[in-house]
């Protein structure tokens, strides 16, 4: 509730925007820390708010489906506008004191957050922790778990928002129902559909796509090739992963070597604002040799400083304040994924790839035929879908057609 009453309060109104106002706490500078320190505090295993600065409590808050798409009400009350002056409209200019204030409360979430954890550790002696719900999302907190915790294995649920509640409903049933013993262990996150290559052969026919059928091997050097040679590829393969992340399966891939790829992505593809960093995913072998902490994070729900010595190597994927949220990436896990960024590495000596969700300004693609008009209807360079190549030159005129019935806004 503090993080999201901020958050809208910084002019990102939409339910989850949460990830917005941690990447542009990055350029700041915590200012109004201590005045932000009044609205929340950490006692023990509670945390308190300040209820003058919320209206939750008192006034129950709003929240509709209209479309199938959540919108919270405001939840934060008067005299936060007393406190750090008038709320930021949204899509209004980006000033300075938003930055600031972005930084003073990702510095006051990190504050109470450790104070929490380390009360916790103190109290179980444990080594090891395992977190879940929103907050749990923070990737730069998380990445400083073990240099602010005693803390030496940590584990975030990686749908740790409220569709992981599914999870732990499953769990609650199996264990405490049902009496059975502790075995699985979520390792990945790909539960969701997939496609045989019959399925995907038809709607790229009936697209009427020109494509290449090729083998692994020629898919995987094909889509390294393109991704070297600066273009912009989509990786559609395997099952649809679960959670708020793309980990390999649902992805844009870029060459993160390139210091201009994250503006040409945003330019031609994402259209997001340019305080939002892109991802790196690296081989899980690999990690130590461009990230300070040597620590698996195969769900992108850590970001840990990049070595000084390679943020002019991955630049695309280097944060403004050095750090990087990055997937590691186990050969056991997503093999066909792992064979790509090796071949990348093997082509470039990076073996790191830009990997951003496979979407416009929409939710990301799950089928077939929302990743074949995602294509074609974008400035994608290339689409790898199952064992089948597009390439945009290739398909100019139904591109072109595409992205103009788009715009009319047609159905």
């Amino acid at each position: 509730i503090f993080y999201t009453a901020f958050t809208q309060f910084l002019g990102f109104p939409k339910y989850g925007d949460e990830y917005k106002m941690m990447g542009l706490s990055a350029y700041g500078e915590p200012r109004f820390a201590d005045r932000v320190q009044q609205v929340v505090r950490t006692e023990k295993d509670q945390c308190r708010l300040n209820l003058d600065y919320f209206t939750h409590h008192s006034k129950g808050v709003d929240m509709t489906w209209d479309g199938g798409e959540p919108a919270l009400g405001s939840i934060f009350s008067t005299r936060m506008a007393e406190q750090f002056g008038e709320p930021r409209a949204p899509r209004a200019e980006i000033r300075q004191r938003d930055m600031d204030l972005a930084a003073s409360v990702q510095l006051v979430l990190e504050e109470n957050y450790f104070a929490l954890l380390n009360f916790v550790q103190k109290q179980t002696r444990a080594s090891r922790v395992c977190l879940a719900g929103g907050v749990a999302l923070n990737c730069v907190a998380n990445g400083m778990i073990f240099d602010r915790t005693d803390f030496q294995d940590v584990y975030v649920q990686p749908a740790a928002h409220d569709a992981g509640t599914s999870i732990g409903a499953a769990l609650y049933v199996q264990h405490q129902i049902l009496n059975q013993p502790r075995s699985f262990v979520m390792r990945h996150v790909y539960y969701g559909p997939e496609y045989s290559d019959t399925e995907v052969l038809s709607e790229i026919q009936a697209a009427g796509c020109q494509f290449h059928k090729l083998t692994e091997a020629e898919l995987i050097g094909r889509t390294v090739e393109q991704i070297a040679g600066g273009k912009i590829v989509g990786w559609f393969q395997g099952r649809m992963e679960f959670g708020p992340r793309a980990l390999g399966n649902r992805c844009i891939l870029a060459d993160p070597r390139r210091k201009d790829m994250k503006d040409i992505l945003n330019s031609r593809i994402k259209y997001r604002e340019p305080f939002r960093p892109f991802c790196p995913s690296v081989l899980a072998e690999s990690a130590g040799d461009y990230f300070e902490t040597n620590y698996p994070s195969p769900f992108m729900v850590m970001a840990y400083k990049i070595k000084p010595a390679m943020r002019d190597v991955i630049p695309a994927v280097t944060h403004r304040d050095g750090t990087g949220r990055l997937q590691t990436v186990e050969k056991d896990v997503n093999p066909l994924y792992w064979k790509l960024i090796r071949r990348f590495g093997d082509v470039t000596g990076v073996p790191v790839l830009l990997n951003t969700s496979f979407n416009e300004n929409e939710p990301i693609v799950n089928t077939p035929p929302q990743a074949i008009n995602c294509f074609l209807r974008t400035r994608m360079d290339a689409l790898a879908i199952g064992s089948f190549l597009l390439i945009k030159s290739e398909n100019d005129r139904i591109s072109q057609n595409r992205t103009a019935f788009a715009e009319t806004g047609a159905a």
